[in-house]
Parts: structure tokens; C-alpha cells; sequence
């Protein structure tokens, strides 16, 4: 069953027809589980027909049928902002209430129905003491006055209720999870197309001002001192070349995957989705085949916590010979794609270097070693 309460509130809104209502109940699953139940209706009808037959049972059984409708549609106005569901629940309610002069003690049966429509409809911080509150007093009144079905209906309601009601709670919170990580990630993806656009402005900024200087000047010059405005054109001319070979070695270093650009992205992106970063200040000397290799191992690391992990740490530690990435997330889900990783170890294979990975509900381990780390 698709979750309630706060995701729904943040969704396109929803027209009230009952087409809508009837679509809405469908995309959250739990329609096939709502009809069932409104079976055992039938048990107050069928006392309000033995009790008293005529006007007043063809009432009580008009009044529970639209109740019965309007409880297998909670599931879909459970997808409907707070205000909808709260005179959803208001006219469930009331209905109930409207039955108490009719059916009487008989009214105890319907418990395990109203028990539902709080948990699937009431915010879970509202729902949960209502609807214990709600169940024990109907189980102590059915103790009270004998019926001991509804009593059992009540502690039964209650526990499936409350089950209910916990499983959609964590769903909303897992939803809530994904979509911040989804946000995170856009943001990360942001500052760092913003510090690449920093260490730009700090690259060739001051060579482009250099060069609206010299070209001003040498323009007034061209005319009262040609040799000095020959001496701005050259220095124009060498400033300009000092700033092409500046950003094509800047360009260079972002195509090519090093292990101290990757820790120095690393840290700005985990950073900016709260992952606290443990990163080396310095870094051992590296051949730069191996410091590629160690770069790749680390940015595979940090995309897989970023994406997977729900971590709140994650550490990074460098040697000669290997180069681990861990964090204490969740490990690697089931069914997760690792095309990556594999596209990895392929690539580490070919080099001589071998992959680790451990990932369990403690965290994952990702480390990548040389031939020479496992000959010594």
C-alpha cells in the first residue's frame, strides 16, 4: 500500500470525483484489501433486521452501506491532502454515530472499521493514541455489556491497526529519505559545477583583466609611443598564451581521474549531502597509472554512498598499495545494480589489482589492492 499523511500532501492535487477517488484508491494498493472486510458488515445488519424489521433496519442497512463504501475508499483519499481526509474521517464518524440510537450495543462490532479509517486517514501522531484510546473503550464497554465478540473485535482491531498504520508510518519516512537524497545529490551536483566555476574565475579572471588593462593602453599608445604600445601588444600576446595553457591544464586535470582530485571532490560532495568525510590531508607518492586507478576506486565509493548508502560517515584511507572507501550506511540494497562496481573490478583486473567489497547492515568496505600488496 502506498503511503499517506505527508508525502500525499506534497503530490499534484487530486480532483474529488468519484472517478478520481476510485483511481486514487487503485494507485495505492490497498483497495483489494479494503473489500474484503466490509463483509462482515453484514453482522450489525443482520441484528438490526432481527431486532426490528421495516423503516428502521432498511435505515441502519442504508447508513452502513455508505459507510462500508466510504471505509474501502479510505485507501484512496488516504493519497488526498490533510483537509480531505479529515472530513473523510469527520463523515465515517458521524455515520457511526448516527447508528448508536438504531443498532445500540451492536454498534460495538463496527470497532475494527473505525480502528482502520484512523490509521488511514489521521496524521500517525494523531492516529495512534485515538485509535487505542477509541479500542480499549470499546473493548472495556463490549466486557461491560457482554458482547464479547466486539471485545475481541476491539484488541484485534487494535493490533492490525496499529501494524497498519506503522508500516505506512516507515514508508513515509523512507519516501521522505529518497527524496531528500534525490535532493542532496542535485546540490552536490551543483556546488560542484559552483567550485568549478570558482577555481575558473580564479584562474583566468586576473588574466583577463590584465588584458583589458594592456589593450587599453596599448590603444592610446598606438599613436604617441608605438614602442610601448608594440611592448602592451606583446605582453598581451603572452598573457593570453600563460592563460590558454592555464585552462587546458585545467581542463586536462578534469578529464583525467587522479586520486587527490577525486578526495578533494569526494569531500565537497559528501559534505554537501551531511555525510561527515574522513579524507587523507596528503597522500603518499603515487605512480600516475596507480593514482588513476585509486581515483576511479574512490569516485565509484562516493557514488555508491551518495546514491545507496543512507550513511553518516564515510572514510577514505590511501597507501602505496591500496585505497579503501568505507562508510556505516546500510550496505549495498538487494536488486541494486552494480554495473559499476563490476566495470571496476574489470578495470583493476586489467592492472594486476584486485577488488574487495564488503557490504552489510553495518556498512560497506570497498578496497582495492596492487599485486605487491598481496606479494607482501
Amino acid at each position: 500500500m502506498r503511503s499517506t499523511g505527508t508525502v500525499a500532501e506534497e503530490e499534484a492535487p487530486r480532483d474529488l470525483t468519484p472517478r478520481a477517488i476510485h483511481r486514487a484508491a487503485r494507485e495505492s494498493g490497498g483497495l483489494a484489501f479494503a473489500v474484503p472486510p466490509v463483509v462482515f458488515i453484514a453482522l450489525p445488519i443482520t441484528y438490526a433486521w432481527i431486532g426490528e424489521s421495516g423503516p428502521w433496519a432498511a435505515l441502519v442497512t442504508a447508513i452502513l452501506l455508505v459507510y462500508g463504501l466510504m471505509f474501502v475508499y479510505c485507501t484512496g483519499i488516504g493519497l488526498y491532502p490533510l483537509r480531505v481526509r479529515l472530513v473523510w474521517f469527520a463523515i465515517c464518524t458521524g455515520l457511526l454515530l448516527a447508528l448508536i440510537p438504531l443498532l445500540g450495543v451492536n454498534i460495538l462490532y463496527m470497532v475494527m472499521f473505525q480502528a482502520m479509517t484512523h490509521v488511514l486517514l489521521l496524521p500517525w501522531r494523531w492516529a495512534l493514541p485515538s485509535m487505542i484510546g477509541m479500542s480499549l473503550t470499546v473493548f472495556v464497554l463490549a466486557l461491560v455489556v457482554g458482547v464479547y465478540v466486539a471485545a475481541g473485535l476491539a484488541g484485534m482491531g487494535m493490533l492490525m491497526s496499529w501494524g497498519i498504520g506503522y508500516g505506512i508510518r516507515q514508508q513515509i519516512l523512507q519516501e521522505q529519505l529518497e527524496a531528500a537524497q534525490e535532493r542532496n545529490a542535485v546540490l552536490a551536483v551543483a556546488a560542484e559545477r559552483e567550485r568549478i566555476g570558482r577555481d575558473l574565475h580564479d584562474l583566468v579572471g586576473h588574466s583577463l583583466t590584465s588584458l583589458t588593462i594592456s589593450a587599453q593602453l596599448a590603444r592610446r599608445l598606438l599613436d604617441s609611443d608605438p614602442e610601448a604600445a608594440r611592448a602592451q601588444l606583446e605582453h598581451i600576446e603572452a598573457t593570453v598564451r600563460q592563460a590558454l595553457a592555464d585552462v587546458r591544464a585545467t581542463a586536462s586535470g578534469m578529464q583525467h581521474v587522479r586520486a587527490a582530485t577525486e578526495i578533494a571532490s569526494a569531500r565537497t560532495v559528501l559534505a554537501t549531502v551531511g555525510i561527515q568525510a574522513e579524507v587523507p590531508t596528503a597522500l603518499p607518492p603515487l605512480p600516475d597509472d596507480l593514482s588513476e586507478l585509486f581515483g576511479y576506486v574512490i569516485r565509484e565509493g562516493v557514488t555508491n554512498i551518495v546514491r545507496h548508502s543512507r550513511a553518516t560517515r564515510a572514510t577514505i584511507d590511501v597507501d602505496e598499495h591500496s585505497v579503501t572507501v568505507t562508510d556505516d550506511g546500510i550496505g549495498i540494497p538487494e536488486g541494486t545494480d552494480r554495473s559499476g562496481l563490476r566495470g571496476l573490478e574489470a578495470r583493476l583486473a586489467v592492472a594486476g589489482c584486485a577488488l574487495e567489497v564488503a557490504s552489510g547492515e553495518t556498512g560497506t568496505r570497498l578496497r582495492a589492492t596492487t599485486s605487491t600488496a598481496d606479494a607482501a
